[in-house]
């Protein structure tokens, strides 16, 4: 019996019983078929997506079967909950659908922070609606029609319940924080981002869930939900990229390789392999292009979204007409490594 992803972990239920958070430590994707007959002797795993709540007494023997495959973080994990009061739970996915349940929906966002798929590389349809808003708090969060009452408990025993932020995603930071990454302020990334090893995340940038950036990159802009920023390529300060939850329709729209967004620009198509956007220029996909030929003279006329994709291209306003242009850019972009060096 094959599964796609499972894991082990703990979380957050409000007061009617219904989980509302999960965290999980080492989640695993298309776990062995020994280790799911293995896992089957404990929980009883009966084929399709299943979440298990788990007595402090199946803690041992998870971790003794996590322990024999070789899965250390989770046989830990394990160990350590036999004495804790935290809800416990196990989830595992027999296949990539969309998810059902938030515990489902917080694994597979914990599969694209811990790398292990991409952005788009499992289904995610529906989340908004699987997720609950929640009051994320310097106790932890508490789901929004229990805040009052948790804020008057907290007042009246002398505390002040310190609301974070109201989201239906949680930061990053407080859940994975992946090798390699620099996050200047950890609240302007999501969970469900995938940060490649080498990014660094300024203050001003911002990561969505499933998007991120594939390797080392600069990131001082806005990376919209769906967007995957290519290896070595940049974003420059206040630049955008538009995502598919913001106008761009089921375009994916993405950043090749050693590609460069300048200061307050931005796209809304695909962007090839060593491209440049000069500052403050927004492409959109309607957007009409000049192009130019070797000696700078136009040769035609196209929309930007005939260019989706295509690399070596430099695009640019120009300053005496107004009108867009592209010029054919075989000199390779080449950025500043003291920017990705972190």
């Amino acid at each position: 019996m094959s599964y796609f992803a499972l894991a082990v972990g703990t979380a957050t239920r409000n007061k009617d019983g219904k989980i509302i958070e999960a965290w999980y430590p080492q989640p695993i994707l298309n776990p062995s078929d020994a280790l799911i007959k293995a896992l089957s002797e404990v929980v009883k795993l009966s084929g399709g997506n299943e979440v298990f709540v788990l007595e402090t007494a199946q803690m041992n023997e998870l971790a003794s079967r996590f322990n024999d495959a070789g899965q250390t973080v989770n046989a830990q994990f394990c160990r350590a909950g036999e004495s804790s009061h935290q809800t416990l739970i196990l989830v595992a996915l027999e296949s990539d659908i969309a998810p059902s349940s938030v515990a489902e929906g917080y694994l597979k966002l914990h599969l694209i922070s811990h790398r292990l798929v991409q952005p788009h590389g499992c289904s995610l349809d529906g989340l908004f609606g699987v997720l609950h808003n929640i009051a994320w708090t310097n106790e932890g969060p508490i789901d929004l029609p229990e805040l009052t009452e948790r804020q008057m408990e907290a007042r009246l025993a002398g505390r002040v319940l310190e609301v974070n932020c109201v989201d239906k995603f949680p930061k990053l930071a407080d859940y994975v924080v992946p090798s390699g990454v620099r996050i200047a302020d950890t609240a302007r990334v999501r969970l469900g981002a995938h940060l490649g090893e080498g990014t660094t995340v300024m203050h001003e940038g911002f990561v969505n869930f499933n998007a991120g950036t594939a390797g080392t990159s600069m990131v001082e802009g806005r990376i919209s939900a769906g967007v995957l920023v290519g290896e070595g390529s940049d974003v420059g300060g206040g630049a955008s990229i538009m995502g598919t939850l913001s106008g761009g329709g089921k375009v994916v729209v993405s950043m090749g390789q050693n590609s460069l967004l300048g200061a307050n620009s931005g796209i809304g198509i695909p962007l090839g392999d060593r491209c440049t956007v000069e500052a403050g220029l927004y492409i959109t996909a309607g957007t009409k292009i000049t192009l130019l030929d070797n000696n700078k003279q136009p040769v035609g006329t196209v929309k930007a979204r005939d260019l989706a994709g295509k690399p070596d291209l430099l695009f640019w306003r120009n300053a005496e007409t107004g009108r867009v242009e592209c010029l054919t850019n075989k000199s390779q972009v080449e950025l500043n490594s003291e920017l990705h060096r972190n």
